[in-house]
């Protein structure tokens, strides 16, 4: 569900016209609705009230501090990947003990950067990881809670590059030697082990992933138990699916049900990692006509977003759903909508039944939130996208147009 609809043929977001918002602050143009995000997050936390819970917002999926600072008074803790993902979420003002650290890659930096803030764990991924942040924190005077990440070699099936759970994967860990870095972290002096983590793809659309790796979780936690190392915290990740084209994936509230009926006489603290699922439908992607373009084999619409603003479709050929911001009851037509950028692979939608546009005219690529600006770049030396958030009627510039003097501000 979101807060993105028609009104007499003219799209709104939540109170105001989209074309409007297009009119004074430009385009391509990102714009999130604040009640949506409100109404996912909700739907999401609420769906595991029966069990002892944390819900741990996934940065990467959109990291804009204003999002980070209106989940994070809902009661939202994050789950970070970068040493910059940590250093905004403690800007959004979340408390550490809410903050879980994952990724195969952590540096030294970033290391000491999370123990200065006493984050509640890191979710380590390599014994060679695990080695590091004991010397780190010996080096520091301090103590390092962890859990490590086990690659349960589940198949999520869903697109290779988000698939993150099988035995090819970089992440994690195998369960035999999942066994060796419990057991060499107990031996640590700067360690504490407290959590298992697992997380095993993006844009899941069936429960039954989840729940096979969560038994082979549960069987690897009594095998723990016989060791004598007690458990407080199960990190299930996130990856829960959105409707992006006829997707179906189940609804939080299935998805609590299921797993709040294996967990709940379990004596541990659960922790959730939704990204998508938040912030997926709670953004869109406003781009303007720019030409239209007709040759003997195909039709273009050349606007003025591109690859650089919104890449999931270059990158994983993944679907968008595209309309106007204004209808106009136009036939539709066979047409590639595509962005300025020199690449062949610059293209928003390929051999998409669109109505035909004009120039001037603007339209929307939907399901943007997640996954969009964050992973935006200057390629082509182009600025990136203003952000808004919409709460009702009125208007927040979460982040401004860059400038071309922006574009030029490291370069010495």
């Amino acid at each position: 569900m979101h807060h993105f609809e028609f009104r007499d043929g003219t799209l709104f977001a939540e109170e105001i016209a989209v074309n409007e918002l297009a009119d004074t602050y430009g385009t391509p143009l990102y714009v999130y609705s604040a009640a949506t995000f409100k109404r996912h997050f909700e739907a999401f936390d609420s769906a595991f009230d029966g069990l002892e819970h944390m819900t741990c917002y996934s940065v990467k999926a959109n990291s804009n501090l204003s999002v980070l600072k209106l989940l994070a008074s809902m009661g939202a803790g994050m789950d970070i990947v970068s040493g910059g993902e940590l250093y905004r979420a403690l800007k959004a003002g979340v408390s550490p003990e809410k903050i879980v650290y994952s990724g195969v890659g952590k540096s030294a930096n970033e290391i000491r950067e999370a123990l200065a803030a006493d984050i509640l764990m890191f979710n380590v991924e390599s014994l060679a990881e695990l080695e590091k942040i004991n010397d780190i924190a010996e080096q520091e005077g301090k103590v390092a809670r962890v859990s490590f990440r086990i690659n349960p070699d589940v198949d999520p099936k869903t697109h290779p590059y988000i698939s993150t759970g099988m035995k090819k994967n970089k992440f994690g860990l195998d369960m035999e030697h999942s066994l060796k870095a419990y057991s060499r972290a107990v031996e640590l002096p700067a360690i504490e082990p407290i959590g298992m983590d697992c997380h095993i793809g993006s844009q899941l659309t069936s429960i039954e992933p989840f729940l096979e790796a969560l038994d082979k979780l549960l069987n690897f936690n009594e095998k723990l138990k016989g060791m004598g190392i007690e458990i407080k915290y199960l990190d299930l990740g996130g990856g829960l699916g959105i409707t992006y084209d006829e997707e179906e994936p189940p609804h939080p509230k299935a998805f609590g049900e299921a797993l709040t009926e294996k967990l709940k006489d379990l004596p541990m603290t659960v922790i959730l990692e939704p990204g998508r699922v938040i912030a997926g439908n709670a953004g869109i992607m406003v781009t303007e006509v720019l030409y239209t373009k007709e040759t003997p084999s195909k039709s273009f619409v050349i606007v003025d977003g591109a690859m650089n603003d919104l890449v999931r479709p270059s990158l994983y050929d993944s679907f968008h759903r595209i309309g106007e911001a204004e209808q106009h009851g136009r036939d539709e037509r066979d047409v590639d909508v595509v962005g300025p950028i020199c690449e062949s692979g610059d293209f928003l939608a390929r051999d998409r039944q669109l109505p035909w546009v004009h120039q001037g005219e603007r339209l929307v690529c939907y399901s943007a939130g997640a996954y969009g600006f964050t992973m935006s770049s200057n390629y082509n030396s182009r600025r990136r996208a203003c952000e808004l958030i919409v709460d009702g009627d009125k208007v927040t510039v979460a982040r401004k147009r860059e400038s071309y003097e922006d574009l030029i501000a490291n370069e010495l």
